[in-house]
């Protein structure tokens, strides 16, 4: 759908900046990682001239926007090329049954499955695909474990570009067929989310595709740093005590650290700021090692394995980014086994929240640690992430044994199973 210029403000987008390298670089012109070390490169604002109209008030009348009522904060120069499927606004829900249960009674929950495509990922992919169209992309490639390829296949076919999406061969069948549907071109690879990254890169340059591999381009993480800038106004420009992220490839950690500091420089918000949790898998945690050691930057992950797709990324280019965030907000890393993970989708579902990702039930699993990790207070302020939608993953294992009834029952099997419901 088109955007109505009264829905955003127009970018102050002014150039980019490596984040280890603090070399600076046009934003003008189509560009992929630091050319000095490969490393994430960041975009950076005039938020002195943005301030000027990016307020509280003006926020308040582009309520129909989603993420894009940012604009002055965000890198697509004409509210034309915004590429827009109603990507942002998603509501942060109390759940406080679901608190009492980890003895934290003031958690809530962003709850970014209600975003296009079923996940947060249609946030930086919107961003990127946007505005590098605006630069004149007209293919991209990308690897991908599952939901953000299923994005890039929908945001591409708005934009009316060629797609291409490399994901493992065991990527969830409900991704593999998004890709599809919405009329991408689908590699599938005998491997690792590395592995397809690797062919990504060669597909990009044989094809002349532009490359969206995470943090690898400068605007996905733009896309994702609007969860920061709405959790903020949500909580009324006051920011919780702990965030509680499932940490994959890290670009929305990273992303609402970046959002953060903006909002400050801006005058919206103070330096307050959360405690930063990151949660992986047991069988795919980098940055819990990389946390616990005190290394600034995370050796690879060998024979990477969870179900939670999108936790099983064996190493990131914005590994020191997200360790920076973890030690600067005095938070911590989490590791939780996958039978904890398929608990937590339990919990969530159990306490009101609906069928949440295995990505959220590692989220919920580590929520029900952090009392006991030292992590959080009973009085404090906490922030779930859930990522994305259950439905567009394998099931887990059947979590209670499901009595098959034949059609026509007599009335005396129905009291007996009814004798055994809970009042």
């Amino acid at each position: 759908m088109d955007v109505d210029p009264s829905w955003t403000g127009r970018s102050t987008l002014s150039h980019l900046e490596g984040s280890l390298s603090g070399e600076r670089y046009d934003a003008g012109s189509l560009i992929g990682p630091d050319p000095v070390d490969g490393r994430p490169l960041l975009a950076r604002y005039d938020l002195d001239r943005a301030r000027e109209t990016l307020t509280v008030e003006s926020l308040a009348g582009r309520r129909r926007g989603g993420m894009w009522r940012w604009g002055e904060a965000l890198p697509v120069a004409d509210p034309a090329r915004i590429v827009f499927l109603g990507e942002g606004s998603t509501p942060l829900v109390p759940a406080s049954r679901l608190g009492g249960a980890a003895r934290l009674p003031n958690v809530s929950v962003k709850a970014e499955s209600l975003n296009p495509t079923g996940s947060f990922k249609a946030r930086g992919i919107a961003a990127a695909v946007s505005r590098a169209v605006e630069l004149g992309a007209r293919a991209f490639v990308m690897p991908s474990a599952g939901n953000a390829g299923g994005a890039l296949a929908a945001y591409g076919a708005a934009a009316g570009v060629d797609v291409t999406v490399v994901m493992p061969a065991d990527a969830p069948e409900a991704n593999t067929t998004e890709v599809l549907t919405c009329g991408a071109r689908l590699i599938l690879v005998d491997g690792l989310i590395s592995d397809c990254g690797r062919i990504s890169s060669q597909v990009a340059g044989a094809a002349g595709a532009f490359d969206l591999s995470t943090l690898r381009e400068p605007y996905r993480l733009e896309g994702k740093k609007t969860l920061g800038f709405e959790l903020a106004e949500d909580r009324g420009w006051r920011l919780p005590d702990v965030i509680v992220y499932p940490t994959g490839g890290g670009t929305g950690l990273i992303g609402m650290w970046k959002a953060f500091a903006e909002l400050e420089e801006l005058g919206l918000i103070d330096g307050r700021r959360p405690r930063m949790i990151a949660v992986q898998s047991e069988g795919c945690a980098p940055i819990v090692r990389a946390f616990e050691e005190g290394s600034r930057f995370a050796a690879p992950m060998e024979a990477a394995s969870t179900r939670a797709s999108g936790l099983r990324v064996p190493g990131s280019i914005g590994d020191f980014l997200i360790l920076d965030a973890l030690r600067q907000s005095g938070g911590g890393a989490v590791a939780v086994s996958e039978e904890a993970i398929v608990e937590g989708q339990r919990l969530a579902g159990s306490h009101g929240l609906g069928y949440v990702s295995p990505e959220s039930g590692a989220a919920v699993a580590a929520l029900m640690l952090l009392r006991e990790r030292g992590l959080a207070e009973p009085n404090d302020d906490v922030v779930v992430f859930d990522t994305g939608a259950g439905t567009k993953y394998p099931s887990p294992p059947r979590l209670a044994e499901v009595e098959v009834l034949e059609a026509d029952v007599d009335e005396e099997r129905i009291r007996l199973i009814s004798s055994r419901c809970d009042p």
